[in-house]
């Protein structure tokens, strides 16, 4: 059964749009879901809203209409399986909240979703890769060669790359101190070439791109002076993936390409899930799959009974 709420007789029509905004808070403010995840789950659920505007639509059967339309518009299963886990998350707050009396979404059940590969840049090309943005002297390229090396040395997440600050780094131990999801925060090392293309950053660079009245402690910063959006950073992922042959390249191939080139120098699986900050070991295994195959791949080619 669904309980009524105060407004229901006032505002019928909008129950669920209201109800899902306080949903989106309550991942912002109280389980600290990141913007990007807050934002996916937002836009599902008004899409379901859109077609079923209050809770006594909100039964099984309409849920799984939804996502057969879903399904019969040719989306991936990946959308599918997320909007299924949008449901789910927001059935199980109303329930908490009495605006229902059973967790309706609980038996949704949600498509599998087969895990690719990542695309990993291979190790001889990573200097190039860096160089590419560093064809001059000029603060922007300086800027731009910084961010490639930080992603690539740390295997950092785009959106933790944005939100460093100037007090995040201890350049003596050569650590960073990043904030990922769930707002968990862990430290980073990086290399000493990374460091001295941060440092020539911070140093020599950063103060051309400060305005007066925008005063901020956001290490990397866009041209008007305020912190760095994701979206320049991917754009200067891609440039560089470009000028060295290497198409559709984004900041999460070099995360990638960071974890499957430490795992084949000998890094420890566990190691490797700190330094990206995954929660679960799991995680992290695909890219021992991603070694795998590189390594037959590598016996198909060199060994003469292959």
């Amino acid at each position: 059964m669904i309980k009524s709420r105060p407004d229901d007789a006032v505002c019928a029509t909008g129950q669920l749009q209201e109800a899902i905004a306080d949903f989106a808070r309550h991942l912002e403010l109280i389980v600290g879901r990141s913007p990007a995840t807050i934002h996916s789950y937002r836009t599902d659920l008004l899409d379901f809203a859109q077609q079923y505007p209050t809770y006594a639509d909100f039964t099984l059967e309409n849920l799984r209409n939804w996502l057969a339309t879903a399904v019969e518009a040719h989306k991936s299963r990946a959308t599918i399986a997320r909007r299924s886990a949008s449901a789910r998350a927001f059935s199980a707050w109303s329930r908490r909240q009495g605006y229902i009396e059973v967790d309706i979404a609980a038996r949704l059940k949600t498509p599998k979703v087969g895990r690719t590969l990542p695309k990993v840049v291979p190790v001889d090309k990573i200097d190039a890769l860096v160089d590419a943005s560093h064809d001059t002297e000029g603060p922007e390229y300086i800027r731009n060669r910084a961010i490639l090396e930080l992603l690539y040395a740390t295997g950092i997440r785009v959106s933790e790359l944005c939100g460093i600050d100037l007090g995040d780094f201890d350049f003596a131990r050569k650590v960073v101190v990043v904030t990922g999801k769930g707002n968990k925060q862990r430290v980073v090392p990086f290399g000493q070439t990374c460091c001295q293309a941060l440092l020539q950053w911070q140093d020599n660079s950063r103060s051309h791109f400060l305005k007066p009245e925008r005063p901020t402690q956001a290490f990397f910063l866009g041209v008007r002076g305020s912190r760095i959006n994701p979206r320049v950073v991917r754009a200067i992922v891609e440039q560089a993936g470009s000028a060295v042959h290497i198409d559709g390249l984004g900041p999460h191939a070099l995360r990638h390409s960071a974890a499957t080139h430490m795992l084949d120098g000998g890094a420890d699986l566990r190691i490797v899930q700190e330094l990206l900050g995954h929660a679960s070991l799991q995680t992290t295994q695909i890219y021992t799959h991603v070694s795998a195959q590189r390594l037959s791949q590598a016996f198909q080619q060199a060994h003469p009974r292959a």
